[in-house]
């Protein structure tokens, strides 16, 4: 439930929120941090929402705050950024960040908890049979155990994306149809728990938090298949194949690693907005004959929150921008 109007405040103690119609409720970690911004006139509380996940109750307050113009440790440096399951994350400057793989960790627990609460009588729409007590318990304890699994990705995915706006200044990263990938059913479940779209998405307000930007490569863009050495472009590359070998200029290095310094070097021509042979690739080849012809995409300048792709021209006078 949402509170718009009404007493919406944290009381003096810091310990205290008072809400409209719920009163004055006791918090379990302490609000000072919001507090202090209220008190100085920095921010204003427009709303509260409260919900229940995992048997807890949270309310969070969405608020109005002046921010100060931040600026990166380092506002020049470019890092590019290649995702993966085996990696979380592989940087151009040659860091690994291990994916932690919380769902596989807790995987045993979670088939228990739920084979435990299979064996009870759960709820029946069809008779209108009302849960049982045992069942109540048992699927609030599976229930915190998912929401274990997701506040530990959620926390692993924060401190990552923290540290990348605050030292870098432009931060390349690809644009991946996550959708589509969750179709293959071997790998669907570890991509999910990696958490793709939400490492882009915190990338994307952290970067215009901090004063960097985020520049998204074109779909199309072959990363993996270029090398980084001479920029020759390999026909095909299978996913097992976790070295790229250039026959070209002989070069050997990890696939992961090469990805992230081709989108490093990507940066150069989004300042030149999307020139260039690379940059312009189009999408026509990747579709299928009988279906829809993609639109053709060209990475530009992009500011945080922006997906670095020129908006395409549509019907009439509309304008739609990726």
């Amino acid at each position: 439930m949402r509170f718009t109007t009404g007493a919406i405040r944290v009381e003096p103690d810091r310990r205290h929120v008072v809400l409209p119609r719920l009163g004055r409720l006791k918090l379990h970690e302490c609000a000072r941090k919001l507090a202090r911004r209220v008190d100085d006139g920095t921010a204003r509380i427009m709303s509260a929402t409260v919900r229940r996940d995992g048997g807890r109750w949270h309310v969070s307050f969405t608020v109005e705050v002046q921010r100060a113009e931040r600026q990166p440790a380092r506002p020049g440096s470019v890092v590019g950024v290649d995702v993966g399951i085996k990696h979380l994350a592989v940087l151009s400057t040659g860091e690994l960040v291990d994916n932690p793989r919380h769902l596989v960790a807790a995987q045993a627990r979670l088939r228990a908890l739920g084979r435990a609460c299979s064996r009870k009588s759960g709820p029946d729409r069809r008779t209108g049979c009302r849960p049982s007590n045992r069942w109540q318990r048992a699927s609030n304890r599976l229930g915190r155990a998912h929401a274990r699994v997701a506040n530990l990705r959620r926390d692993g995915l924060h401190k990552l994306t923290t540290r990348l706006a605050h030292e870098h200044g432009s931060i390349v990263v690809e644009d991946l149809n996550v959708a589509g990938m969750l179709r293959n059913r071997r790998l669907a479940r570890h991509i999910a728990d990696a958490g793709f779209a939400e490492i882009r998405r915190q990338l994307a307000y952290k970067t215009g938090w901090n004063g960097g930007r985020l520049l998204v490569a074109d779909r199309w863009y072959p990363s993996s298949k270029t090398c980084s050495g001479c920029g020759a472009v390999k026909a095909k590359l299978a996913l097992h194949e976790r070295e790229y070998k250039c026959e070209a200029c002989g070069l050997v290095i990890d696939r992961d690693r090469n990805a992230a310094h081709n989108l490093a070097a990507l940066a150069a021509e989004f300042n030149t907005a999307g020139s260039g042979s690379v940059a312009a690739r189009g999408a026509d080849q990747k579709t299928r004959p009988r279906g829809q012809v993609a639109v053709k995409r060209e990475p530009g300048t992009a500011s945080a929150g922006k997906t670095g792709t020129v908006p395409t021209a549509r019907r009439g006078d509309r304008s739609c921008a990726h």
